[in-house]
């Protein structure tokens, strides 16, 4: 089970965030190309539709071919760097905070480390201090993935010492408050809701059944990622085209450009310009990115957890399946 169990502990700290680390350098690897055509999406002003002449994306099949003949194979992967940074960054300090906020609430307080509440509000935190953590690797990561051809950035250190010097520091935290606010509820939802599915697995599934206890972890971790990204994916469009701010120039090949003075102008031009559809552009990549990547990322941390326990007790029956 993800967070603390006083009956079944046998993970530390520090081998939690090692887990993390793990579990999202598997998945970044496999849910990258989703996460190129979420962002070309969300960063579009024009309307998703074929009978707009002027969208250059319409639809997921229609993106896939459009990139691939414009950019090639590897452009599914643009950015993969500094994502795979942000992926094993992110889960190293979002699993260890969580574990350590859930094991705090244990100690000293009268509430249950497994009680949704609080998987919800531990969920968040640790997911708020892992995004501050992380949050200028996820700007350098967007600039990649959102650059057409000829490339803007050739590389990370290139990409760092020009935004260094033409924006400043402070453009590495480009996006942060909007992304406050989304990650809160979206990574607390996620654990709140894996949290209620695998109690709800439990009661459903007998005792003989939980040998297939990955594949549940898989499934609950889907269907959490799906109905948490949902509720909050707003703010993440509204991140992402902060985000791109003073990379306009980059853009241009992509179709119209805005310049965005913060959180709640962006909000407001995007509902004057593109309706209430417009915070909701490519959210069938980003369900379908998020349906693999919270599986997946609870799917592997949930194992290398039990690998760590076989490790250290090869006799025991290690960490309890969730």
């Amino acid at each position: 089970m993800v967070g603390y169990d006083p009956e079944a502990k046998c993970v530390s700290t520090a081998e939690a965030a090692a887990a993390g680390s793990a579990s999202g350098l598997v998945t970044r690897v496999l849910i990258s190309p989703l996460d190129v055509l979420k962002i070309r999406f969300q960063l579009q002003i024009e309307q998703l539709s074929s009978r707009n002449p002027t969208a250059k994306y319409h639809g997921i099949l229609q993106a896939v071919q459009r990139i691939f003949r414009e950019e090639g194979l590897g452009a599914f992967w643009k950015g993969h760097v500094p994502a795979q940074f942000l992926s094993v960054g992110y889960g190293a300090v979002q699993f260890m905070a969580f574990e350590s906020l859930t094991e705090l609430v244990h100690n000293v307080t009268s509430y249950s480390a497994r009680g949704s509440f609080v998987h919800l509000v531990c969920g968040g935190l640790a997911a708020c201090t892992a995004t501050v953590a992380v949050q200028p690797v996820d700007t350098l990561r967007t600039r990649f993935a959102a650059q057409g051809e000829p490339k803007i950035y050739p590389n990370l250190r290139h990409a760092i010492v020009t935004m260094y010097q033409t924006e400043g520091p402070r453009t590495f935290y480009r996006g942060l408050t909007p992304t406050l606010i989304a990650i809160f509820p979206y990574a607390g939802l996620q654990f709140f809701f894996y949290n209620i599915l695998q109690q709800y697995s439990e009661w459903v599934i007998p005792a003989e059944g939980k040998k297939g206890g990955n594949i549940k972890n898989l499934v609950c971790g889907s269907c959490a990622g799906i109905i948490s990204k949902t509720l909050t994916y707003p703010l993440d469009v509204v991140k992402k085209r902060l985000q791109v701010g003073g990379f306009e120039h980059g853009r241009a090949a992509f179709g119209q450009v805005r310049t965005y003075r913060g959180f709640l102008d962006c909000m407001r031009q995007i509902m004057r310009e593109e309706g209430s559809g417009g915070f909701f552009k490519g959210l069938s990549p980003s369900l379908l990115k998020a349906a693999f990547s919270t599986g997946l990322i609870f799917f592997w941390y949930e194992l290398f957890c039990s690998l760590l326990c076989a490790l250290k007790s090869p006799n025991s029956t290690g960490r309890k399946e969730g």
